[in-house]
């Protein structure tokens, strides 16, 4: 990503990552259908005076955006928590409003998830979340991740980086065209 690039960040939470894509002059939109976290993603860009950042309220399985208009859509630990059938929608959504030329930057964890304590602790985490949350976080490890996302909707990946220990994996990918 660079300077000018347009941005979509999916399930953006509170904004972290959408202000950041701001603070290097990246024109950055972020998505989530919860208002209570979009309130706070609202005090964060006011906070540091960006004038590049967007925020909507919207459903990922809905973009409120044409097709073909953002450099860059991204989804970071959005996907984990999902039912399969509401992952796929989501990533079909993404993949409906990148660019031809664009890509998806797709950050979860890493499957298999390694056996030490970062793993451990996230374990717990999603385990207490309880209910559909941990349902989904079990299917997405169970189902392989990342990387049955990227064979069932025909993404290849151009780089991937592994932290925190292994558990945290971000893919650019691009989508494979005729």
């Amino acid at each position: 990503m660079k300077y000018g690039d347009e941005v979509l960040d999916v399930c953006c939470g509170t904004g972290a990552q959408v202000i950041e894509y701001g603070k290097q002059g990246i024109l950055a939109t972020g998505v989530d259908k919860e208002q209570s976290m979009l309130s706070v993603a609202l005090k964060n860009k006011e906070k540091q005076k960006l004038t590049n950042v967007s925020f909507c309220q919207a459903d990922a399985t809905s973009l409120p955006f044409g097709a073909n208009k953002f450099d860059y859509v991204s989804i970071c630990f959005g996907l984990h928590d999902k039912e399969e059938d509401i992952r796929n929608k989501v990533v079909s959504e993404m993949k409906r409003v990148v660019k031809q030329e664009g890509s998806l930057v797709l950050a979860d964890f890493n499957v298999p998830l390694p056996g030490n304590m970062w793993a451990m602790f996230a374990r717990i985490i999603e385990y207490i979340a309880g209910g559909s949350h941990y349902r989904g976080f079990k299917d997405f490890i169970n189902s392989g991740g990342l990387k049955n996302i990227l064979n069932n909707h025909l993404l290849f990946k151009q780089k991937a980086g592994y932290f925190k220990g292994g558990i945290l994996e971000i893919i650019q990918a691009k989508l494979y065209r005729e």
